[in-house]
């Protein structure tokens, strides 16, 4: 799934693809900004974390789920 996290005073926002589902990461969202968690952690699908501190989280974008893509079709 697509998520896509924007961090205040940043120009861009960070984009990563996660194998993680919907509900993993709402939790992990839900703990960040209720403060139990000092920062939200995610892991892409390449396996790299993604670190960002809960005090500087200005929005996160949920995807819908994507399909694994097969083939040499045209996008």
């Amino acid at each position: 799934m697509e998520v896509k996290i924007g961090v205040q005073y940043a120009p861009r926002e960070i984009v990563l693809e996660s194998g993680q589902s919907a509900e993993e990461v709402e939790t992990a969202v839900a703990e960040a900004l209720a403060g139990k968690a000092p920062l939200l952690s995610l892991v892409d699908d390449h396996g790299r974390k993604v670190l960002v501190p809960s005090e500087k989280l200005a929005y996160v974008e949920l995807g819908e789920p994507t399909t694994r893509k097969v083939g040499f079709s045209t996008l």
